[in-house]
């Protein structure tokens, strides 16, 4: 029998907004653009497919591509 995978759970659990800018912004690298609640509203009018359940957010899905548009859009927003 396999034993459960407690942190693949976490970061596959879907979060509201707050939950995840918390998350985020706790475990982002130094040098990373922090997120805010404007910038992960920006983002998720720039990807509505990444948002088909509402309002939700998880680590394993949204993190990624988060970090990556952040820091391609970096003084822009």
């Amino acid at each position: 029998m396999r034993s459960r995978d407690h942190t693949r759970e976490l970061n596959e659990q879907a979060t509201p907004l707050s939950a995840f800018l918390e998350s985020y912004n706790q475990t982002i690298p130094d040098g990373f653009p922090r997120a805010s609640v404007r910038t992960l509203k920006q983002f998720q009018v720039a990807y509505p497919a990444l948002f088909r359940r509402g309002d939700l957010w998880s680590i394993d899905k949204h993190r990624k591509r988060l970090m990556d548009w952040l820091a391609s859009h970096r003084g822009e927003v």
